[in-house]
């Protein structure tokens, strides 16, 4: 009798000690992660985002919380431009770009606004990371942060989480070309195809919102808009079919758009009939030009290609088999 008195008594301190200890509810794990730890920051792009937060199986919902964002190398907390409010240009909400209607600089402004943001924004619920515009007046430099995470679990903190690297665009990622091609035609319009230009572009300024569009030949000659050398080619898009808001400029070596707002071209050109996407077609008359074993014939370059930030840019069409006359 003795011995299943105390069995009753083992049982029941069994149960009192699972009925006095606290369940548990979730998970948050330790090894919660970014994609790619290292984030790259291009300063002035209109927007970078990172990645979101992976998880790793955790219970959520979550709140993420960017904490203790320091300059890697000093351990020296991060500048105040990371925080401080800058003014950019952004179109209103539900509003977006018609290149028919929005023809000039007010109609354009009548679509954008200009809001007070600082250059990045942590999403706390996805733990994504977004660089705007003003991301400009950012420091290059190499920065980390801690990370702490709340669930129903509870809360952690994860040390030296990731790394935001600021750093400069380079040429592939504000310039981008769509298409290039060219033919020759004589004046019974009969087309032969030629070599497919090469576009290149360089950064010549980081004011205004300019490309500077020279067409040159295989020496890298320019041909002379002001001259002639470079004409419209019937009813096909040119530069000022992207963006009217300014007239093209013709120089003795270049068109010169002002397009206002980038990436440029904003949107494709469609028409009723035609999706031409960013293609841009010009003509260099058969008088401006020596095209290699087509004699006498005019050259028709078409090409697109798009500028991804403001800036003051050098856009080269080389054609391969062509000098000037």
């Amino acid at each position: 009798m003795k011995k299943k008195y105390s069995i009753y008594m083992l049982f029941a301190l069994i149960v009192m000690a699972f009925a006095c200890k606290k369940l548990e509810t979730g998970f948050l794990s330790d090894t919660i992660r970014y994609k790619d730890r290292i984030i790259n920051a291009k300063r002035g792009m209109p927007l970078t985002l990172s990645d979101r937060i992976n998880a790793d199986g955790s219970t959520p919902p979550f709140t993420f919380k960017m904490l203790n964002l320091r300059n890697k190398a000093t351990g020296a907390p991060a500048p105040a431009e990371f925080t401080k409010q800058y003014e950019i240009l952004v179109f209103k909400p539900g509003m977006t770009f018609n290149p028919e209607t929005d023809v000039t600089v007010d109609l354009l402004n009548a679509k954008r606004e200009k809001v007070v943001k600082a250059p990045m924004e942590f999403n706390e619920v996805s733990g994504q990371i977004a660089f705007n515009r003003a991301s400009a007046n950012l420091p290059l430099g190499e920065y980390e942060f801690d990370l702490e995470v709340t669930n129903s679990w509870g809360t952690k903190f994860y040390p030296a989480f990731a790394q935001i690297n600021v750093i400069e665009p380079s040429v592939d990622d504000v310039f981008e070309v769509t298409y290039q091609a060219s033919n020759g035609s004589t004046d019974a319009e009969v087309f032969t195809a030629m070599k497919a230009p090469v576009i290149t572009c360089k950064k010549v300024g980081n004011d205004g919102a300019r490309v500077i569009l020279k067409i040159t030949d295989k020496n890298g000659k320019a041909f002379n808009p002001k001259a002639g050398a470079v004409i419209k080619r019937g009813d096909r898009p040119t530069f000022e079919t992207h963006a009217k808001f300014n007239p093209v400029t013709s120089t003795e070596d270049a068109l010169i758009c002002d397009y206002e707002v980038a990436p440029f071209p904003l949107v494709k050109y469609i028409t009723p009939t035609t999706d031409w996407g960013y293609l841009i077609y010009y003509r260099i008359p058969k008088a401006f030009i020596n095209i290699d074993g087509m004699p006498n014939q005019n050259a028709n370059p078409a090409f697109g290609f798009r500028v991804k930030m403001e800036g003051t840019y050098e856009v080269e069409v080389k054609l391969m088999d062509a000098t000037v006359k």
